[in-house]
């Protein structure tokens, strides 16, 4: 399981292009078959949501990825219905 910042910018940053969630997401690699599960949990609301991509996508772009559709679940979980 790897971890890194989301709401931080900083040059270099994995998921400087992907919209602030919280201070911290939480990511998990998990390879099934030829294809990669990756899980982003915000751990102050403890939402998670998974992306299934193909592994030569690399870990940049599948951390993009998932922490783009937190992003969507969060902000969609957060207007009124």
């Amino acid at each position: 399981m790897a971890h890194g910042p989301v709401g931080r910018r900083e040059a270099g940053d994995v998921t400087a292009n992907a919209p602030p969630v919280s201070d911290a997401v939480l990511f998990e690699f998990i390879h099934v078959g030829n294809s990669v599960k990756v899980t982003a949990v915000d751990p102050s609301s403890g939402l998670e949501v998974s992306i299934v991509g193909d592994p030569a996508m690399g870990e940049f772009s599948l951390r993009h990825a998932a922490a783009r559709k937190l992003a969507y679940v969060l902000r969609r979980g957060a207007a009124p219905r």
